[in-house]
């Protein structure tokens, strides 16, 4: 029992996973284990005690953005994809940022990140969209076998220290991130009360609404995003691009296109395709704090156009009554 409990304390406490997912293990949900999970949730209810203020709800907006963007900037396009470069300061300051967003340890992400990209929407992907919306959505994460760290898929990463702290000790991270922002609401109370928020509401507003929001704007990805939105690029999955996706995770939401080609740092390949964490990442390389973005290649936009000829001359043989 104390050693089941201390994978919650250090997630690397019990053995690597390195068996690929069978879809039976969808079923066999580890109650127990995704207790902080479900605990998360039903604490959205405190809203009812707390109250609201404008500070607070300007500080769920922006914990939620600035998390996000350490998610799809570092955990996703950094760790899992390598599309850019940085310092290592830099590096653990975000990935820092992103620990504390509460989606277990940056190692662990991108290695389930790298494996679905290996086996995309096949019973080996990690949340194939082919066992349903709700095992894509959060059923995967509550089985026992991608409770484990994929060690083997993230070996490049395994030379720094400090992301191993951070995989390991992530659930503390984010309860100490918790208490932080407690005890920045009393501060508040204390020294500006004009602001109006208190501890609990802040803790309720800006740690357990943004978390939760956060969250499942990042799962919505996974399974939404596989099953709603245009293919512009013909792809061996069901991935879509998806506006509203893409506004909520900072531009994540063109899924087609980055299953199409995931070397690129941009994910909305062109410029009415809105990519918030592209944008950041491009002022931050103006500082010298990121380099070496990645561009999308001029043969990828060659075989949009491709595709976009191809559905057009389709749909003028549809409407000539030509099914040839």
């Amino acid at each position: 029992m104390f050693k089941f409990f201390l994978r919650w304390i250090d997630s690397w406490s019990g053995d690597v996973q390195t068996q690929p997912v069978h879809p039976n293990s969808a079923y066999k949900i580890q109650w127990l284990r995704i207790l902080p999970f479900i605990l998360l949730h039903i604490a959205c209810l405190a809203v009812f005690w707390v109250g609201v203020s404008k500070f607070a709800v300007c500080f769920m907006l922006f914990f939620y953005v600035i998390r996000m963007f350490a998610i799809t900037a570092f955990f996703h396009r950094y760790l899992s994809h390598k599309t850019f470069q940085t310092s290592r300061f830099v590096q653990f300051i975000f990935i820092l940022i992103g620990t504390m967003s509460a989606q277990r340890g940056p190692l662990w992400w991108a290695a389930h990140h790298r494996y679905h990209h290996r086996f995309t929407d096949t019973e080996n992907d990690p949340h194939s969209s082919t066992h349903g919306f709700w095992y894509s959505h959060v059923g995967w994460f509550l089985n026992d076998q991608n409770f484990k760290i994929r060690k083997e898929v993230v070996k490049d990463w395994l030379k720094y220290p400090e992301l191993i702290w951070l995989d390991r000790f992530n659930l503390p991270i984010v309860l100490f991130t918790a208490a932080a922002i407690y005890a920045l609401g009393e501060w508040l109370a204390f020294a500006y009360p004009d602001f109006q928020t208190t501890g609990p509401q802040l803790l309720v507003w800006g740690f357990v609404i943004s978390t939760v929001c956060l969250i499942h704007a990042t799962l919505c990805i996974n399974s939404l995003a596989h099953l709603y939105g245009s293919r512009d690029f013909d792809t061996q999955d069901q991935s879509r691009n998806n506006l509203l996706l893409s506004i909520m995770t900072l531009g994540e939401g063109w899924h087609n296109n980055h299953h199409f080609y995931a070397g690129s740092t941009r994910q909305g390949f062109y410029w009415w395709q809105i990519d918030v964490t592209y944008y950041l990442l491009k002022i931050l390389s103006w500082f010298g704090l990121v380099w070496g973005l990645k561009p999308v290649p001029k043969r990828i936009y060659a075989a949009s156009r491709r595709n976009l000829s191809e559905i057009n001359i389709s749909s003028k043989k549809l409407k000539n009554g030509d099914l040839s």
